[in-house]
């Protein structure tokens, strides 16, 4: 048993001055006044002035991808990119992480070794196996499907029903709609990725506009086996109302980064969590040109943060917006803590600091002009980072 005291606390609703958060074991046992915990009983932890947050949910991150194939033919050692990840992923706040892996069928931009199904079911068993020795943080699978990619029906069943998928989520890359909806934009991307020419272009984008996807009743099947296993079900690139319409009678619950404001207010109105990313915000838009994050908040139609594909996005994305977007630190949190949690079943147990939710937590300390930075990390109750930033 310990104490976190002189700190504020970021709850759900208010952020709290002049109160010790007490972890008994794993758990938060209580919040009392400072000095709550009779010394003979625990230690105490000084916070020194920090913010006391709940530990960031990441449930869209690609980021291991590159950490595990950083070029196209470097493919690292899976379990050393799964350690040195962790620990980066520890340094900006995020204690549970949602790996995003994709299962697509042809390469658009560039080649990923890690996306080879060999490749794949290794990460898969490793991230799955990852509790079974000493870890730093909660690693989880999140199985991106698009929609044309026929040939691994079978083997996201069998990921689901094994129980090593923990979110799905369907994506239709095709140029012309969806991310890509802006063909130029598109152009310029492939261009950047591949230096093709503009005929090659031309001819990948009617491949790709030809392809054979999915039938209805299979995507339908793979969304009900993941619900009846209590996985939750998540849409990509909402860009139409038609679109949201059926992915919310698959049962999808989660809209990630939907194209428009209007595709966003309809996910709401359907009451499906919308998603944006936290580099869009610092960013001030959308790498593709689609919505951008800061207008989605202003007009109250977000309801997650994730890093997407860069992690030290989150934490800074967070007091972006508790500050310069006026939305105050408490509701900022809950987008990138007690949203993301409750999105994907986890809401009982982790997202916020509240007693009998497992101690999940992070300290955040302002240096130099205001720069948030974490200076403690502690998961299921452990201790598993301390960082003393000095002053000379």
């Amino acid at each position: 048993m310990y104490a976190i005291t002189n700190g504020a606390i970021v709850g759900e609703n208010e952020v709290l001055t002049g109160m010790d958060l007490i972890v008994d074991g794993d758990t938060i046992a209580d919040i009392v006044p400072s000095g709550g915990l009779p010394a003979s009983r625990g230690v105490v932890v000084d916070a020194r002035g920090a913010f006391l947050m709940p530990g960031f949910v990441d449930i869209h991150a690609d980021y291991i991808e590159r950490m595990a194939a950083p070029r196209p033919t470097s493919l690292m050692d899976f379990s050393l990119s799964l350690r040195e990840a962790e620990r980066e992923l520890a340094t900006h706040g995020i204690t549970t992480m949602f790996h995003s892996l994709s299962f697509f069928d042809h390469v658009v931009f560039d080649s990923n070794p890690i996306r080879d199904p060999e490749n794949t079911k290794r990460f898969i068993d490793i991230i799955d196996s990852s509790h079974e020795s000493k870890h730093l943080i909660r690693h989880r699978f999140h199985a991106r499907f698009e929609i044309d990619n026929l040939r691994r029906v079978e083997e996201i069943r069998g990921y689901i029903r094994d129980g090593k998928v923990h979110l799905i989520s369907f994506m239709d890359h095709t140029p012309g709609q969806g991310q890509y909806r802006d063909l130029g934009m598109y152009r310029g991307t492939i261009k950047g990725y591949r230096g093709l020419s503009d005929d090659e272009i031309d001819r990948e984008i009617l491949h790709l506009q030809g392809k054979v996807k999915l039938e209805e009743s299979v995507i339908r099947a793979i969304a009900d086996l993941a619900l009846s296993n209590g996985i939750a079900v998540a849409s990509h690139d909402d860009d139409s109302l038609e679109k949201l319409a059926f992915v919310h009678g698959l049962g999808a619950t989660i809209s990630e980064f939907p194209i428009t404001l209007e595709a966003a207010r309809e996910a709401r109105r359907l009451g499906m969590r919308t998603v944006v990313g936290a580099p869009n915000v610092l960013l001030g838009g959308s790498h593709s040109g689609n919505l951008s994050a800061v207008e989605a908040v202003r007009g109250g139609c977000v309801d997650i943060l994730c890093s997407d594909y860069y992690p030290a996005a989150l934490l800074h994305s967070v007091f972006s917006l508790a500050e310069k977007q006026g939305l105050g630190l408490p509701a900022a949190t809950r987008l990138a803590t007690l949203h993301p949690a409750m999105a994907v079943n986890m809401g009982d147990r982790l997202g916020s600091l509240v007693p009998g939710k497992k101690a999940d937590l992070i300290l955040v300390e302002k240096i130099g002009d205001g720069f948030p930075v974490v200076v403690m990390v502690v998961v299921a109750g452990s201790i598993i980072m301390t960082t003393n930033y000095r002053a000379s």
